[in-house]
């Protein structure tokens, strides 16, 4: 009697689904362009970290608008959301571009990529007005402390002592960006280390969940110029002297895991789409709501030569610029001419009262 050999054909396992996020969608759907940086560039880890941001929280790429400036930063959009909106304006211009786009359309979120040389040069003055008016969006400046596109000179970040690669010294003080936004009105202030993925990660979810401007200053040390020894921004100097402010902390209102914290210890700061941010404190003197303290920090840590990293500041209370305004809610081009043109009864009116 013969007998077929039975052979035991491993069975391949089933694809494995790919991970959505909770609207559906997945991280491919947030992703952009090959990046044309330098291999190593600090400005290519913080578009990975955005486009991780935006898809843990669900928002749609196409309600986003992206805005930049001039410089190696300000090619940052082409690297992530493909699918939202963007807008390349001139050097340092970035502001005014952003404010009125987001008043033209409320119903869209912003996100602005800059670099100290467009922010605290050409383009302070611009800055410096967006911070005062709470417009609602992430500015985030990546900041090397040099300029990338023309060969390294020192930007208005650089700071006072730091060399450049042909043995240059810098002899002017450094502008602290974040200092500035805190003084003179933002609502969100921090600044990060590209190089620190768990603490920006935080930074940039709980940005996403705060209604007003946000001002990230992001150290993205330049592979090409600005990171060998003696300069403050290298990656070398930041693993050395990164001094946290605070742990950070983000609880997403769709997450329904309770967790359990320290009151003494951990500052928590609800935002305004009902998320939590819990910044545990490092510093005794630490608190996240009150400007003079994180002033103090700042200077104090400066002057130890030290980079204070971390939430500086947060004010949920202050009504964002689109508020102030009294803006609609439905996008300025969509509005019938009824709601945008007097009629020729309310002309006739303010003509009459000033016979």
């Amino acid at each position: 009697m013969s007998t077929t050999p039975v052979t035991n054909t491993p069975v391949a396992p089933a694809p494995k689904a790919p991970k959505t996020n909770r609207i559906g969608l997945q991280v491919l759907d947030y992703r952009g362009g090959k990046s044309t940086l330098c291999a190593g560039c600090g400005h290519n880890v913080i578009s990975e970290r955005i486009t991780e941001a935006f898809f843990e929280m669900g928002i749609q790429p196409e309600r986003v608008m992206k805005m930049s400036g001039i410089g190696c930063s300000s090619k940052s959009p082409a690297y992530f959301m493909s699918r939202s909106f963007s807008f390349n304006s001139v050097h340092g211009r970035m502001p005014s571009v952003a404010t009125g786009a987001l008043l033209a359309n409320k119903t869209m979120r912003s996100i602005g990529l800059s670099g100290d040389g467009d922010t605290a040069s050409i383009g302070m003055g611009q800055f410096i007005h967006m911070m005062r008016r709470n417009v609602p969006m992430i500015y985030i400046v990546e900041d090397n402390g040099v300029y990338g596109l023309t060969k390294g000179q020192f930007s208005a970040t650089a700071d006072l002592g730091s060399k450049l690669k042909n043995g240059v010294v810098n002899e002017l003080p450094a502008i602290d960006i974040c200092a500035l936004a805190i003084q003179i009105g933002a609502t969100f202030v921090g600044r990060s280390f590209s190089g620190d993925k768990k603490q920006l990660s935080a930074m940039l979810k709980a940005a996403i969940a705060h209604q007003g401007t946000v001002l990230l200053d992001i150290v993205s040390p330049c592979v090409t110029f600005n990171d060998h020894e003696g300069s403050t921004k290298s990656y070398k100097y930041m693993q050395e002297h990164d001094d946290e402010v605070g742990e950070v902390g983000f609880v997403p209102y769709f997450d329904d895991i309770a967790v359990e914290y320290d009151h003494d210890t951990t500052v928590d700061v609800p935002l305004h789409d009902g998320s939590h941010l819990r910044l545990r404190k490092v510093h005794n003197d630490y608190a996240p709501t009150d400007k003079v303290l994180a002033m103090k920090l700042l200077m104090e840590s400066h002057a130890k030569g030290e980079v204070l990293t971390g939430v500086f500041y947060v004010d949920t209370q202050k009504p964002d610029f689109s508020t102030l305004l009294n803006m609609v809610d439905e996008p300025l081009a969509t509005l019938p001419e009824a709601r945008t043109r007097p009629s020729r009864a309310v002309l006739a009116d303010v003509m009459q009262a000033h016979l």
